[in-house]
């Protein structure tokens, strides 16, 4: 026989609101635009207005809901922030054009540029663009077809391009002078003998494998120094992107700190012409069944816009009152662009200070960007990865790094300094940390071990 059983329980559940909420607030300032226009595209009881209109229903409940413009005046636009900059696929498609090529050569042409990545190397190998081409054109070629095109290609501007390694990279270079002169000859041989001995900077096994003088030598490695080790000659697909959009701007006004929204939203409110629907279908709801289907309808698209314009105004309250906290803690690098006046913080700090869960913070913090006087910076730069002690106070690792890299762009080239020299200038300085940490901060600041700083 079965058993019925009457169990009581609790649980948490986000409401719609709170889930609106949320999503709101993790979106940057380049993306709750078109959220918004979203929005007003989904419910016809949302508009934008110049004017915020108060409205009132019969029941006395005000439904005066704005959307606020913190910044009406802002100047910015996304569409003026596109870059207009040729790629260098484009740049190297419209090449093809001088190049005489049949039409088999050009489906190849093709393909290899829009394999290359975006700093100019071929990296996919030639039986791979081989399958590549058969999976797309249904075409099959031989390898060696592969390798014609890819030559042709090679001779294009900028030198270097499509090459598929460092080395091949810089001999292009050199192979495109019509008449090259001593230095570069000599590059070109050294390159091609002793191009991993060069990479690893053993200098002196070069000098003993060429009889030259050392002078000569350092020419050449002067020269070698002086190629593009992207052949992609600065046209990265990556810098083909819109310019980076501030979510806060701060300035300093009478002595103190204004923090606005960069926004440049219109006010967001109610309809006029959905209030009136509604009040009229409300005496009309209880008559047929088709006008209290309408009722409903026109309920839900109001109380969806009222959630909605909450949702952006609590979004709004909350990304202000963050960024104010994070101004007044770290007040003092505001005010001079010091990045060595940065404070230890973390997000359980401004947690604290206004009130809401660490999770919240971190949505915020996420993929946010403030304007200052010194520069645009993303809201995680004023955060603190770990903490030092120097002495009994604790200092944000940043202004370690800054002190490790003068360290190292001081050091004598010649004989700079290991890990372990690095730790004890450090410790000298008062900064407590350990050689594992140097180590760690120096591969973070993409500075190579002593030996490869070593300089001719």
């Amino acid at each position: 026989m079965q058993k019925l059983e009457l169990r009581q329980n609790q649980s948490q559940k986000l409401s719609p609101q709170q889930i609106q909420f949320i999503k709101l607030l993790q979106l940057s300032n380049s993306n709750i635009e078109s959220e918004i226009k979203k929005e007003i595209e989904e419910n016809p009881a949302l508009e934008e207005n110049e004017k915020n209109d108060s409205l009132e229903l019969n029941n006395n409940d005000n439904y005066n809901y704005y959307q606020k413009s913190n910044n009406d005046n802002s100047n910015y636009s996304r569409e003026s922030n596109i870059s207009n900059i040729e790629s260098f696929r484009e740049n190297l498609l419209a090449q093809l054009n001088f190049l005489k090529l049949d039409k088999n050569q050009k489906i190849i042409a093709n393909q290899i540029i829009g394999t290359l990545d975006n700093d100019g190397y071929l990296r996919r190998d030639i039986e791979s663009i081989v399958d590549d081409i058969a999976f797309s054109e249904n075409i099959e070629f031989q390898n060696n077809e592969i390798e014609n095109v890819l030559l042709k290609i090679q001779k294009l501007e900028p030198a270097g391009i499509a090459a598929r390694n460092l080395e091949e990279c810089l001999l292009l270079q050199i192979n495109s002078i019509s008449d090259p002169v001593k230095e570069q000859v000599l590059a070109k041989k050294i390159i091609s003998e002793s191009f991993k001995e060069f990479k690893n900077k053993k200098f002196d096994l070069i000098y003993q494998k060429h009889d030259l003088s050392k002078k000569e030598i350092n020419k050449a490695f002067d020269y070698i120094k002086s190629l593009n080790p992207k052949p992609s000659g600065g046209l990265e697909d990556s810098n083909i992107t819109e310019f980076l959009i501030p979510d806060f701007i701060v300035k300093k006004n009478n002595n103190e700190f204004d923090v606005d929204l960069a926004s440049g939203n219109k006010p967001l409110n109610i309809n006029k012409n959905y209030f009136s629907i509604y009040e009229e279908l409300k005496n009309k709801k209880n008559k047929d069944s088709e006008a209290k289907e309408s009722f409903e309808f026109v309920k839900n698209k109001l109380e969806k816009a009222q959630w909605f314009v909450e949702a952006l105004n609590q979004r709004n309250n909350t990304l202000l009152k963050t960024m104010n906290t994070i101004v007044n803690i770290q007040e003092k690098f505001f005010d001079d662009g010091d990045e060595n006046d940065l404070k230890p913080m973390i997000l359980k700090d401004i947690a604290e200070i206004i009130k809401m869960d660490i999770s919240t913070v971190s949505r915020i913090v996420k993929s946010k960007n403030v304007q200052t006087d010194y520069g645009i910076f993303p809201l995680r730069y004023f955060f603190s990865e770990s903490t030092i002690k120097k002495g009994d106070d604790l200092v944000s690792s940043k202004v370690v790094k800054n002190y490790l890299l003068k360290l190292i762009e001081d050091e004598d080239k010649s004989s700079p300094y290991s890990d372990d020299k690095i730790e004890k200038l450090l410790n000298d300085k008062g900064y407590n940390v350990a050689r594992r940490t140097v180590a760690k901060y120096r591969e973070q600041l993409d500075i190579p071990v002593a030996r490869l700083r070593k300089e001719y």
